[in-house]
């Protein structure tokens, strides 16, 4: 039975390591993965390839239901296929990102979207990432998580990680566009971006990520999902 299946949430905004700290809890653990907010940045690169506008809800959620995606495990990454296509760089882009934030404000793709997350939740265990594992997605999970970061820390992180693969940024715009987009997430009347009431907070500002996922380590043990080393 699926909901006797532990699952470790961790939820944040953009840029406080949710995707990085994930992987490397689950590969700890030996669990799957779930990348939700993938689900959501596929559902922006469809319409922005397909041309369907971001504010159409109706179109937007047809889109969200009939997704071809694949995701693909190979060594310390996850490639991404959609439509047959290689997109796992394209939908990390800014312009993906940003669309996807307003694509996850509308109540329709998120509906469209809960039970298909919900499927990803099979034995031994799921490390769910995403903006609403733990208030909305998976409220039972045994152990919840919010991952957080000043916003010039997480847009600092987003200027290096751009810098590695070529790619141009600047600093005081990605500063604005994390502003923006969190603002967008906080505010939206659909599972608005918040720790979950029984969630444990975690700022990684000042942290590396050895330590953050030492910390999770022990909140697992803690919890019973892992066992002490």
């Amino acid at each position: 039975m699926s909901d006797a299946v532990p699952v470790l949430t961790l939820d944040g905004p953009g840029g406080a390591g949710k995707g990085t700290i994930s992987r490397l809890i689950a590969e700890r653990l030996g669990w799957h993965l779930l990348d939700s907010g993938a689900l959501y940045r596929l559902t922006a690169l469809a319409a922005l390839r397909h041309g369907v506008a971001l504010d159409d809800a109706a179109a937007l959620a047809e889109l969200a239901r009939d997704l071809d995606v694949a995701f693909l495990a190979e060594g310390e990454t996850t490639r991404v296929l959609f439509e047959g296509d290689d997109v796992s760089r394209e939908i990390r882009s800014e312009q993906t990102g940003d669309a996807a934030s307003q694509v996850a404000a509308v109540p329709a793709v998120r509906e469209a979207l809960l039970e298909r997350q919900r499927d990803f939740r099979k034995a031994p265990g799921l490390v769910a990432d995403g903006r609403d594992m733990g208030t909305v997605v998976f409220p039972d999970a045994p152990l919840k998580v919010f991952l957080t970061a000043s916003a010039s820390e997480r847009a600092r992180r987003r200027y290096l990680q751009l810098q590695e693969v070529g790619m141009d940024a600047s600093l005081s715009s990605l500063l604005k566009e994390i502003q923006a987009r969190d603002a967008r997430d906080m505010q939206r009347s659909v599972a608005p971006l918040k720790p979950a009431d029984d969630a444990v907070t975690l700022d990684t500002t000042r942290l590396t990520i050895p330590e953050v996922v030492d910390r999770l380590t022990d909140l697992l043990t803690e919890h019973g999902l892992a066992s002490a080393t």
